[in-house]
């Protein structure tokens, strides 16, 4: 008689658990995000220095804004009035163009890229070297520590782009034409008025942030599929 196959969970579900498990790490890491963006763009026009450290920014806030502030987007006065992402898709086709939907794509293209060799790599890189230091078994705690580490070596060289795509990404028309040109005009810009330094702003959040939110998103799906198995396939 032909062994049984073990049941597996469908295609569908596996799709559905992943995309919930990303969602159950955004809840907790969105406030982070927040920040950092907040910060990348304090550095434009008036809002120039407007917040000295992370944790300024974070307290600012909450002070203006209230904790339900931490969940929203630019500072007020820079919205554009979105009621939901459908309404931001109508109008930014109709208001801006179709190719605006694809304004920052080269550069996060580049982050992405940056991103994953720095984080795949580091992350396999340091998992292996906490298990071989007989400290640490392959469990929770060696992955969150594994992530942190490798959130850390992926901060440090993705921050750079990210700064590049969330500028351009949120650029204005002056007189017509974009505010910044390419990329490379973003860099050569933000380094000149800003500092060098400038490029890892909002850093502390960032890092905060990509770790988590990692091993979050795993929590998550682990928990999803030992349950999907418990209460539906096993019965």
């Amino acid at each position: 008689m032909a062994d049984t196959k073990p049941k597996t969970s469908p295609k569908a579900i596996k799709f559905l658990f992943g995309g919930l498990a990303g969602m159950g790490a955004t809840v907790f890491v969105q406030p982070l995000d927040l920040v950092k963006n907040r910060m990348q763009l304090a550095g434009q026009g008036s809002k120039a220095r407007e917040y000295k450290t992370s944790f300024h920014c974070l307290v600012s806030i909450l002070k203006s804004e209230g904790v339900s502030g931490v969940y929203t987007g630019l500072p007020p006065l820079e919205r554009r009035g979105y009621t939901n992402v459908f309404n931001a898709l109508a109008r930014i086709t109709r208001e801006e163009g179709v190719t605006t939907m694809w304004r920052g794509c080269v550069p996060t293209m580049a982050r992405a890229l940056v991103v994953n060799a720095a984080q795949l790599a580091s992350y396999s890189q340091s998992k292996q070297a906490l298990l071989d230091s007989g400290y640490f078994g392959d469990d929770i705690l060696c992955h969150f520590c594994a992530s942190m580490i490798s959130g850390l070596v992926t901060t440090a060289a993705s921050m750079p782009v990210d700064i590049v795509k969330t500028r351009i990404q949120n650029m204005k028309m002056i007189d017509g034409k974009p505010e910044y040109k390419n990329g490379l005009d973003v860099l050569v810009r933000v380094v000149g008025r800003e500092g060098f330094f400038s490029l890892w702003k909002g850093f502390t959040p960032y890092y905060a942030r990509l770790g988590p939110h990692t091993v979050l998103t795993f929590i998550f799906l682990e928990q999803m599929n030992r349950l999907y198995k418990t209460y539906v396939l096993d019965r």
